[in-house]
């Protein structure tokens, strides 16, 4: 998937990944895609339910070698 910007939380845990993304996605344009780059796999279930929380678009996971990046489009 092609990102508009990148965010990367490799080796930061819950609640940091989070609280950076919705920093970023401050500074986005509505419509833009942010790739969010983690390690923890606890972000499966809490960015799909911070972005029904927050009214973003949760557009999916990809996994590869232990790193897990998840596509946020801002609404």
């Amino acid at each position: 998937m092609k990102a508009d910007r990148t965010l990367d939380c490799y080796g930061l845990f819950c609640p940091m990944p989070i609280i950076k993304t919705g920093e970023m996605l401050k500074e986005m344009r509505k419509g833009e895609i942010l790739e969010i780059i983690f390690t923890d796999e606890g972000i499966e279930k809490d960015m799909p339910a911070w972005c029904e929380m927050t009214g973003n678009e949760f557009l999916g996971i990809e996994k590869e070698n232990g790193i897990i990046k998840v596509y946020v489009r801002k609404k």
